[in-house]
């Protein structure tokens, strides 16, 4: 039987499977997920005696992305980490003068896993005390939203404050 098809198909689906609504926990644990799912399916594939490690591979991928994509997910919704406004994304970081960061590294686009999937290219996000690199990625979006407002910086009342990224 060949496999290919079935294992390009599972890690397109792999790799997105924690994406709809997704924030940086989501991702993360998506990916963890598939990694560990796939070592461990392809022991359990190959140690049946059919030496059947890359299905094994594969089904242990699919199931790992769902687990660590929906725990991910759950962490997500706790931390409040998916914005759908820019007053939801409104931070309480002010500053009498917005901090410059570092130059951005260069953004790496690799292959849109699915048609729905949008490019999101890299940005700083503020913490409150430093910048940190979100790298470019592929975002299914939220149902009916369809632009990513990337994170920045407002003058409101006097001092600039920190709008996390969102969609809309």
């Amino acid at each position: 039987m060949n496999t290919k098809p079935i294992l390009a198909l599972t890690a397109a689906v792999a790799l997105c499977a924690g994406c709809v609504g997704t924030g940086p926990n989501t991702q993360n644990g998506a990916v963890a997920g598939a990694g560990l799912g796939a070592l461990a399916g392809a022991i359990i594939g190959n140690n049946s005696g059919g030496h059947n490690g890359a299905a094994g591979a594969a089904i242990g991928a699919l199931a790992g992305a769902i687990a660590g994509g929906s725990i991910g997910n759950s962490v997500d919704h706790q931390n409040g980490t998916i914005y759908h406004s820019e007053y939801e994304a409104t931070s309480n970081v002010t500053m009498a003068q917005m901090p410059p960061p570092p130059p951005p590294p260069e953004d790496v686009v690799t292959v849109q896993p699915t048609p729905s999937a949008l490019w999101i290219t890299g940005y700083y996000g503020f913490d409150g005390y430093r910048y940190y690199w979100v790298a470019g990625h592929w975002e299914i979006p939220p149902p009916n939203y369809h632009v990513f407002v990337r994170p920045h910086w407002a003058y409101r009342n006097g001092a600039y404050v920190y709008i996390r990224g969102y969609w809309r």
